[in-house]
């Protein structure tokens, strides 16, 4: 079942009960990388755990659906291009997750860029407590979707 989240802003990524913080540098410039992370639609072709994304709202928000059945309702609350896009969970059907925020802030490295991505979250005690194994994961998760996208970037 679906429920709405709190609504929190930009500065819940660092003082967030729950973060996880992952980077890691590719070779494609950073102003690829960003149009990449604005694509929305483009999600499913490097993010092997998104098998549905599509903007709504003209562009303001983004519904997500990762494999498993896991489904977000995003609402997007910094696009500053070249180095900054993140979003809020608004609506979604993982229990006991009461606040979410992803950001990716994105850096030159070289001829390429350095992308870091932040998971902000907070939830029941339960919830909290579930997140700690997944850290691997998602930083595994991270890892293999940012190499794709620099991979595919760089085709």
């Amino acid at each position: 079942m679906a429920h709405r989240l709190r609504p929190v802003g930009l500065d819940f990524a660092g003082i967030a009960p729950v973060r996880h913080v992952s980077a890691l540098v590719i070779s494609a410039p950073v102003e690829a990388v960003y149009r990449a992370l604005a694509d929305v639609p483009g999600w499913v072709d490097w993010f092997p755990q998104v098998t549905a994304a599509r903007p709504v709202d003209g562009g303001a928000g983004r519904d997500i659906t990762l494999s498993g059945g896991v489904r977000f309702r995003e609402s997007v609350i910094a696009a500053k291009e070249p180095e900054l896009y993140a979003y809020r969970v608004d609506v979604t059907n993982v229990p006991g997750v009461r606040a979410l925020v992803e950001e990716w802030r994105l850096a030159p490295a070289g001829d390429g860029t350095r992308v870091r991505w932040t998971f902000a979250t907070d939830g029941t005690a339960a919830y909290r407590l579930a997140m700690k194994p997944i850290r691997i994961a998602q930083a595994r998760a991270f890892r293999d979707a940012v190499s794709a996208l620099g991979r595919r970037l760089a085709a």
